[in-house]
């Protein structure tokens, strides 16, 4: 199997698409535009989201800027993308925070998930890996269970924010497994594998493209994914049902809208794009290396299934009793 790359392969300085590049860009005038990234630079959505807005760039013959704006799960940086013009200049790339899960955690948001945004496709799903210091004495997810449980609030886990993807994970195994452990929200994922790398927390779940450097460089451990599965990435490693947690399953997930109003062909023709771009064999190969599935589809299809993970986070916000510190 090919070794996973190195932190530098996957932030890389060039992201272009070889494939893409050959093709005919389409002029739209030079005009910037913007895509909104709802946390800081280094972790699984920004990284996405510059891969994305490169390829887009190419397609489209303009400069595409990320602009990260994290800060309240998600929600300012949603905020902003909502109140912009509908006109194809302004992308956001979505998250089940922002367009499942915080209707549900907080008692206002200021937008709506649903009648301010577009629709465009979903892009990718991920399983995260849970990881610990290498000092804390476990070797499993059963010795992690058996030492939580022996040791209450003892343990310090990490997350990339309130309501991200790490920190719905850990409410979800402390549910299924019994266990208290204290959750340590941070502002991105650099932050909290900073701390974890340092011992400051003892673990934390995370996406296998920020997990997979410290784990083959040795600095963490991994004690299981989340998916519905081994990942490729770690086949040696089990997945949280088959390392004792039946019917565990938690995969993240990322979209891509646009302000509420956009015309229809302009979203059908972003859509095709990022079809396009999701097939191209470089962006295959690179999702691949990271644990990332493509998922494209339509824009309904898209639409239908952040309004099912909205019903099936109420339901997880009921049944965990998850709360925003």
């Amino acid at each position: 199997m090919t070794p996973p790359p190195t932190r530098r392969a996957i932030i890389g300085a060039s992201l272009a698409l070889p494939a893409l590049l050959a093709r005919p860009a389409r002029a739209q005038g030079g005009r910037p535009a913007r895509m909104i990234v709802p946390y800081p630079p280094g972790g699984i959505t920004d990284l996405v989201a510059r891969r994305v807005a490169d390829a887009l760039a190419t397609l489209q013959g303009r400069p595409f800027v990320v602009e990260n704006r994290p800060g309240a799960s998600g929600n300012l940086a949603a905020e902003v993308a909502a109140r912009a013009a509908p006109d194809g200049n302004t992308l956001y790339m979505g998250f089940a925070g922002t367009h499942a899960m915080n209707v549900s955690l907080f008692p206002k948001l200021g937008y709506d998930p649903v009648k301010d945004f577009t629709p465009i496709s979903l892009l990718i799903e991920s399983p995260l890996a849970l990881t610990v210091h290498p000092s804390l004495p476990v070797r499993s997810l059963a010795e992690l269970t058996a030492y939580a449980k022996a040791h209450p609030d003892a343990l310090a886990f990490g997350s990339s924010g309130n309501g991200g993807a790490s920190h719905r994970a850990l409410e979800l195994y402390k549910a299924a497994a019994g266990v208290q452990i204290l959750h340590v929200p941070y502002r991105g994922a650099a932050q909290s594998n900073t701390d974890l790398l340092g011992g400051k927390i003892q673990g934390m779940f995370d996406t296998l493209i920020t997990a997979m450097p410290n784990i083959t460089g040795g600095t963490v451990r991994v004690l299981a994914v989340t998916g519905r599965g081994r990942a490729a990435l770690l086949p040696d490693t089990p997945s949280m049902a088959e390392a004792g947690l039946p019917g565990y399953l938690f995969v993240t997930w990322l979209g891509l809208l646009a302000p509420a109003g956009l015309p229809d062909a302009q979203r059908d023709r972003l859509n095709a794009e990022l079809h396009q771009i999701l097939a191209d064999p470089a962006m295959a190969r690179w999702c691949a290396e990271n644990g990332l599935e493509p998922r494209p589809g339509t824009p309904q299809d898209f639409a239908t299934y952040m309004t099912d993970e909205t019903t099936r986070f109420a339901q997880f916000v009921r049944e965990t009793g998850m709360r925003i510190e």
